[in-house]
């Protein structure tokens, strides 16, 4: 029996206040986040971390003084150990957070230790974005390497158009539409927005977001309904792709529109759902006069989500970076995909 490690990426988040700004500046210093030479980006991811501090403080006060990433993913982790009983091999799931503990240095270790035959990369971001999985993927084959980790390993670098990713959202999606009595809302899938120069550098992830909808809607079956695809989080002066959630809602304000909002790229509650969505958006609606604002709950530990992983864990495709069905699915433009460019990893 073949021993296998399957390491679930996530963002990762403050475990307390006082780690807030650590979190912040392990964030801003990475550079497929802020991409400058050291020891510029150093010196800025100091700043913005020193400024943001404060404000990030009273957001993760307002959810219990930490952000529940972690242990949503060690829910996620467990629910997929479950599942994943039920294949022959032995499978041992591990968490690994980019900015926040458990990160590579640890897990790798723990992952060493397992001495497993094969090491499965699943990152919980469905769609590519260099600044997400590879990034992510970056750091870990370089702590890898360091570690002596030197197995077979696998990397599911995407899956936009998951069938268990898009039947658990279809299925959330229907059961809060038939609560709903009077006008169907409008849905806003909203994903976590980019700086427009990063997709103009060939990043995929606005495609992948599309794809995503797409196949949420496909699985939902409801021709009748109204949609947009929208982004929000910004961070900055510079200029990020849009439309935002916030334009989108203030519009719908203005035409007496009911909303509904996925958080399409999430498969976790934190911060950007758990205040910006639920908190400060909403507020944004009520004052901006929509009639009605629901909220859709990320898919977390949904039975078809948890299953979908387990199908792109046992159907994976051996080696290196592959989307979930083994081929190139993002156009020739999206240079920065991990299939197209192995400087991304």
């Amino acid at each position: 029996m073949a021993r296998k490690a399957v390491v679930l990426f996530n963002l990762g988040g403050p475990d307390q206040l006082a780690s807030v700004e650590p979190f912040l500046f392990n964030l801003f210093n990475d550079p497929a986040i802020i991409r400058l030479p050291n020891p510029i980006r150093y010196l800025i991811a100091k700043l913005i971390s020193k400024r943001r501090g404060p404000i990030a403080r009273e957001i993760y006060k307002s959810i219990g003084g930490k952000s529940p990433l972690l242990e949503q993913t060690g829910h996620q982790a467990d629910a997929l150990t479950a599942t994943l009983s039920e294949l022959p091999d032995d499978y041992k799931v591990f968490v690994c957070m980019r900015y926040w503990h458990p990160r590579a240095s640890e897990t790798v270790l723990e992952v060493k230790d397992f001495d497993p035959d094969e090491v499965i990369l699943l990152p919980l971001y469905p769609q590519f974005s260099t600044t997400t999985t590879g990034s992510s993927v970056t750091e870990w084959q370089k702590i890898a390497k360091n570690a002596d980790l030197d197995v077979k390993t696998t990397t599911v670098c995407c899956y936009p158009e998951d069938v268990g990713f898009s039947a658990a959202y279809a299925d959330l999606i229907a059961k809060e539409l038939v609560k709903i009595e009077g006008d169907t809302p409008k849905l806003l899938f909203s994903a976590h927005g980019l700086p427009k120069k990063i997709v103009d550098g060939g990043d995929p992830y606005p495609w992948q977001v599309e794809k995503s909808v797409n196949g949420i809607l496909k699985e939902l079956g409801r021709d009748d309904l109204d949609y947009q695809i929208c982004y929000q989080s910004r961070v900055g002066p510079v200029e990020w792709i849009g439309p935002s959630t916030e334009t989108e809602i203030e519009l719908a304000g203005k035409a007496g529109q009911s909303l509904m909002v996925i958080p399409v790229a999430f498969v976790s509650e934190h911060s950007e759902t758990l205040v910006e969505l639920d908190l400060e958006y909403a507020e944004i609606a009520r004052k901006t006069g929509v009639p009605s604002y629901y909220r859709v709950p990320t898919v977390t530990t949904h039975p078809k989500f948890i299953n979908g992983l387990k199908s792109l864990i046992k159907n994976r495709h051996d080696g290196g970076m592959k989307s979930a069905c083994g081929a190139k699915i993002c156009p020739a433009s999206a240079t920065g995909c991990a299939q197209f460019s192995k400087a991304v990893i």
